[in-house]
């Protein structure tokens, strides 16, 4: 089983914000695979689907970002799903808006909800890194820019980012990750 795992938190006033790139991602995942919504458990959203003739289980911990990991180890946990087959997506200030890398363990670049999952679950993990660049102006804090909202304009290249990954994530499920990042760059 693979466990997929949208980052971002929650509430209104966090919908469409840079920080909750992950929770868009799993969304049109989620949809474009016709997942089944689960009942609330894991402290998460949950939703159940097969991709690439994997049993796959989606994941929106609903912790707020800092306290992901409490959500992620229990779905482990609960279902034992080896670390190697968890794909956590999450949005990335070192890499401009639209640009993706995918990466196994590492660190968390002060994520806190990488940082909260590395605590909990460890670190051997799939990493999907979402650019959203950061602020061109120098006196815009960073914390204010990743809970800052998309523009519409940016939204434009999300979906195109979203619609693309989503196409192209059973690659990432056979475990063809080198293919996976070489048709999402062409």
């Amino acid at each position: 089983m693979f466990l997929l795992v949208g980052l971002g938190n929650i509430g209104s006033e966090y919908e469409l914000t840079r920080h909750n790139f992950g929770f868009l991602l799993l969304d049109k995942i989620v949809d474009d695979y016709g997942f089944t919504a689960q009942s609330k458990k894991f402290k998460s959203e949950v939703f159940s689907g097969t991709i690439a003739n994997q049993k796959v289980l989606a994941i929106k911990p609903q912790t707020y970002m800092n306290r992901s990991g409490t959500a992620v180890i229990e779905a482990i946990n609960f279902y034992k799903i080896d670390l190697k087959n968890v794909i956590v997506f999450h949005d990335d200030l070192d890499l401009p808006l639209g640009k993706v890398k995918v990466k196994i363990g590492g660190g968390h670049a002060g994520h806190n909800g990488l940082r909260s999952i590395d605590e909990c679950c460890g670190k051997d993990y799939w990493r999907l890194r979402l650019g959203i660049g950061r602020p061109q102006n120098q006196e815009y804090e960073t914390a204010d820019y990743v809970l800052g909202r998309f523009s519409v304009e940016e939204m434009k290249t999300v979906e195109k980012t979203n619609l693309k990954i989503s196409d192209l994530i059973e690659e990432m499920i056979e475990g063809k990750v080198e293919s996976f990042m070489n048709k999402f760059h062409l």
